[in-house]
């Protein structure tokens, strides 16, 4: 009796080393995603009034954690019983990701037209402004399910060679900690101002370390989301870049005397501009139908 129990704890200690492990690996292959997605929900996340910023997160953090309940189980049918599925997937996404970063990168070069201006001094009624933040809050959560997939399929593909235990255990924490990690983030960030500017009526004295602090954390929280931005894009690249060489053995051994990261980086870069521009090409082909 006491031999088996220790037994059962001998297999549970090597089942949790195996995970910690892993999730150590998978969490360093989804922090690209990660990345792109703190960016995309602290943009998607600001331009509300303050008292309706957290409530709007909020409402978004529920869909990820629904979109994650539906992609979880999805994905482990497939590595249970279609595993070749998961590298199909994987090199969809890829092609995703990387025409995501392309896109992007040109977007930089060359902004994309700019919508119609809002005039901020019209009177907006308060149905008007729930509706916005329901359009929103549906935007956010739909890019959330694809990043979402991408997460889930790029954390299983690290473990996709050991137990079904220990995939379900890896990759449910990796998408947990999507959620929480990312829209706790997300909720500090976009409160950032908020929290400057009480600094700066903190007191009636002009010119005190929390108003120099105050108006630091305002002016940064463009900069903040701006350099996440910039980070989530290359990360995208060298993603997609990485997904490509390590599931396609010609890539895979392309260039062996350059460093992985510039191999990555220029491959998905080089993979997202062209599938930037057969998209282009197709939304041309069709818009003129």
């Amino acid at each position: 009796m006491a031999s088996g129990l220790f037994a059962l704890f001998d297999d549970i200690a090597t089942l949790m080393d195996d995970v910690a492990t892993m999730t150590k690996v998978a969490a360093k292959k989804t922090s690209g995603i990660l990345g792109d997605d703190l960016a995309v929900n602290a943009e998607k996340a600001s331009g509300f009034v303050p008292d309706r910023e957290l409530p709007v997160l909020w409402a978004i953090t529920k869909g990820s954690l629904l979109n994650k309940l539906i992609i979880l189980p999805v994905a482990f049918l497939l590595s249970a019983f279609l595993p070749v599925a998961i590298t199909f997937i994987l090199l969809l996404g890829g092609l995703y990701l990387a025409y995501e970063g392309a896109e992007k990168i040109l977007e930089f070069f060359i902004p994309h037209q700019q919508h119609q201006q809002v005039n901020l001094k019209e009177e907006v009624t308060q149905d008007q402004v729930l509706a916005h933040e329901k359009t929103k809050i549906k935007s956010a959560i739909t890019t959330d399910f694809i990043l979402s997939v991408e997460i889930v399929i790029i954390a299983l593909g690290t473990v996709v060679d050991q137990s079904l235990s220990t995939q379900i255990v890896v990759v449910s924490i990796i998408a947990l900690l999507a959620t929480v990690g990312v829209y706790g983030l997300v909720a500090l960030i976009v409160r950032m101002d908020e929290f400057g500017y009480k600094l700066i009526a903190l007191n009636p004295e002009d010119d005190t370390i929390s108003d120099k602090i105050g108006r630091f954390l305002v002016k940064a929280l463009p900069v903040v989301i701006r350099v996440i931005g910039y980070i989530g894009t290359i990360a995208l690249l060298l993603v997609s870049g990485g997904i490509f060489t390590h599931n396609i053995d010609f890539l895979h051994h392309l260039f062996p005397s350059w460093p992985g990261i510039i191999k990555d980086f220029i491959l998905g870069l080089g993979v997202g501009f062209i599938t930037l521009l057969v998209i282009s090409g197709f939304k041309k082909i069709f818009s003129k139908k």
